[in-house]
C-alpha cells in the first residue's frame, strides 16, 4: 500500500466526513455545510490518500509561531494501526516547525494512543463545551 500525503489539498466535505463516520469519531458526519466550515477555516489539513480515496486526516488551528491546536486526527478504520496516524502528525509537525506547540483533546477511546506517537499527558487543561 502506497500511501500518497498531501498538504492543504482541496477536500470535498463528504470525503472527510466519510473518514470521521470510518474512524468511528463524534463529528457532525450528517451536517455536510458544517463538515464543509471545518474544512474551510482550518489553518492546515495534512492528508492522506490511497490512490484518489481520502483515507486520513489531521486537521489543525495555528498561529506557526506559538501553537497549534489538532482539532482531528482520523483514519479509516480499515487502514488504522498501519502508521498513517503517525505519519499525518509527523508531517503536520513538519509544516509548523520547533517553536510551536502541539495539543489536542483526546475521546475517551484515544487516551492511550497519543502517548504512543510522542504526546505528552497533561492535567492543566480547561474546556467549555460547545452547545451541539
Amino acid at each position: 500500500m502506497a500511501i500518497l500525503y498531501r498538504i492543504n489539498c482541496p477536500l470535498q466535505a463528504a470525503d472527510v466526513a466519510d473518514v470521521f463516520r470510518s474512524a468511528g469519531m463524534r463529528r457532525p458526519v450528517d451536517d455536510l455545510d458544517r463538515i464543509g466550515r471545518m474544512i474551510e477555516h482550518a489553518d492546515i489539513t495534512v492528508t492522506a490518500w490511497d490512490e484518489d480515496r481520502l483515507v486520513g486526516i489531521a486537521r489543525a488551528i495555528t498561529d506557526y509561531a506559538y501553537c497549534c491546536y489538532l482539532s482531528d486526527l482520523a483514519v479509516c478504520k480499515e487502514y488504522q494501526s498501519s502508521g498513517i496516524g503517525t505519519a499525518l502528525v509527523n508531517r503536520l509537525r513538519e509544516q509548523l516547525g520547533e517553536e510551536v506547540t502541539l495539543l489536542l483533546l483526546s475521546a475517551p477511546g484515544a487516551m492511550e494512543y497519543y502517548p504512543r506517537i510522542g504526546f505528552e499527558r497533561v492535567e492543566n487543561a480547561f474546556l467549555i463545551h460547545r452547545v451541539r
